[in-house]
């Protein structure tokens, strides 16, 4: 399915329009909603399964290691340890043995 790129004549704006097989609709601009477009030069983008999973491996490593990941994670763990009694009905007492 291509995404084609497209500067509105006018307003300015410059979007990406993915077009569908089974779609009737064309493209219209987001900003004016006019139809007076021009179709922009692309290059093109090539994806394969191994690409797609090493690109998917590469971002869960950078979202994984970033501060926020792990600052939100220590956060997490805080807060399950504070209220977990909330959440935890108290056991019943224990019967002594005789």
């Amino acid at each position: 399915m291509p995404i084609y790129e497209y500067e509105c004549r006018a307003c300015g704006h410059q979007f990406e329009f993915l077009l569908l097989p089974t779609a009737k609709e064309t493209p219209a601009c987001p900003e004016c909603h006019g139809a007076d477009l021009e179709k922009l030069p692309t290059g093109f983008a090539l994806s394969t399964t191994e690409l797609t999973k090493a690109r998917v491996k590469k971002a869960r490593a950078q979202h994984q290691s970033g501060k926020n990941f792990k600052d939100k994670q220590v956060a997490e763990q805080e807060h399950i340890q504070e209220h977990v009694r909330e959440y935890m009905p108290e056991p019943p007492p224990k019967k002594k043995k005789q």
